[in-house]
């Protein structure tokens, strides 16, 4: 085989070759992959709802729809049924006030307004600082709350809550995607 030139031309043909073929490998791997994340993502979803509402016995996830929470976005609301009667709300909420960024969290509440559980769905906090979030001895003291008597602030601004050590700010931003959540649900869901 004779050995090509080293021309302009030739560089520009090689390196998009180069790139074609990356990009179709890309392309397939992400086409690959689409369903399972989506899937994955979506049966987090659903472990969620169940963890957070009391027992149901419809599918909150096809009975979803959402609400504005006034500050120009909405949030996916998944009601929780027995019996054809609503038990519980499961709102998906966030912050973008949190230490690391964004944090995503599931809250469940009673249609009384009272906080039934809250898991964190997705965050970027600090390892062994602001991941304490999801421990119970964080989380738990939020349960059977009511937002309308208990104040969802950290105790450094007034408030009930108790910090994580270290972690304020992550406090404050999970404190903050509760109240996004009860503030939306109590506007938008009919008594």
């Amino acid at each position: 085989m004779a050995k090509t030139e080293s021309t302009f031309r030739n560089m520009v043909l090689s390196l998009t070759l180069i790139s074609l073929v990356a990009a179709a490998g890309l392309g397939f791997v992400y086409e690959f992959t689409k369903e399972p994340i989506a899937l994955s993502n979506l049966n987090k979803k659903v472990e969620a709802i169940k963890q957070v509402v009391p027992e149901f016995n419809n599918n909150p996830y096809n009975e979803m729809f959402r609400l504005p929470t006034g500050e120009g976005d909405s949030l996916d609301i998944f009601p929780a049924k027995k019996d054809n009667i609503i038990v519980g709300y499961a709102v998906t909420s966030f912050t973008k006030k949190g230490f690391s960024g964004n944090i995503t969290i599931m809250a469940g509440f009673k249609p009384d307004g009272s906080i039934v559980d809250i898991k964190v769905l997705e965050h970027k906090e600090t390892p062994g600082l602001g991941t304490k979030m999801i421990e119970p001895k964080f989380k738990d003291q939020f349960m059977q709350k009511n937002p309308a008597e208990f104040s969802l602030k950290v105790k450094k601004d007034g408030g009930p809550v108790d910090a994580i050590t270290a972690a304020t700010i992550s406090s404050r931003a999970f404190c903050d995607a509760v109240q996004r959540a009860y503030n939306t649900i109590q506007k938008g869901v009919q008594k």
